[in-house]
């Protein structure tokens, strides 16, 4: 059973695990480099997803205890001009994504593919050059472009440093999935573990995930 804590600790953790996200993509001054080697990527990918939805079950416990009136739908000022490019804000995602329940086999997913090669005779042995091979190393290690994850680090950090905001926000869009019939999963977490989910401690974020996972289902309503 995860140990008692409170929302701010598990805020406080993870305000600081944020923080150390940003500090291992070098961020300085608000200026990030466009590319990042993918072993930073994987590494930061590796607790961002357990991070994204810890604050998901923080945002959602304390979405019960409040009340919000139903937001009214305004028109859109003609003289809006939606923000795009690196300036672009991303809202931080309320949901959970949706479990896949059918996933490729390994067959599906492998292609096998005649890759050029060069061999060299000489010296009583033969030498062969895998040219796919050498063009897919050359493409790992130009990096991985990082506007996305950048975007999804400001979205995690806004959304920890207004928590009650981010709640409303929640409250509102339920409102407005109860409204939708089309809408079949009204709830914003999904079945079973959550997103990013460990069986065995790696890092700071998993305990913080199991507390606030365990927290969010004890809230929920019996409905047995």
């Amino acid at each position: 059973m995860p140990q008692p804590s409170t929302i701010e600790d598990d805020r406080k953790a993870l305000a600081r695990i944020v923080a150390g996200l940003f500090a291992l993509l070098r961020l300085t001054e608000g200026v990030a480099p466009q590319r990042i080697a993918r072993a930073v990527h994987r590494a930061v990918v590796t607790v961002l997803r357990p991070a994204e939805s810890a604050v998901r079950r923080l945002i959602f416990f304390l979405s019960l205890g409040i009340r919000v009136k139903p937001a009214t739908i305004r028109p859109m000022p003609s003289s809006f001009v939606p923000a795009r490019g690196a300036k672009a804000r991303r809202a931080f995602r309320l949901f959970d994504p949706r479990l896949r329940l059918f996933r490729r086999t390994k067959s599906e997913l492998k292609t096998v593919r005649a890759q050029p090669r060069i061999s060299f005779f000489g010296d009583g042995e033969v030498r062969t050059i895998d040219l796919g091979r050498a063009s897919k190393d050359a493409k790992a290690d130009d990096g991985i472009d990082s506007t996305k994850i950048l975007r999804r680090l400001e979205s995690l950090k806004s959304a920890l440093d207004d928590l009650p905001r981010q709640a409303r926000r929640l409250k509102r869009a339920l409102q407005r999935r109860q409204k939708s019939p089309r809408l079949k999963l009204q709830g914003p977490l999904r079945p079973g573990f959550p997103p990013g989910h460990r069986a065995r401690r790696r890092h700071e974020i998993d305990d913080v995930l199991r507390r606030c996972h365990f927290r969010a289902r004890e809230a929920l309503p019996d409905t047995s």
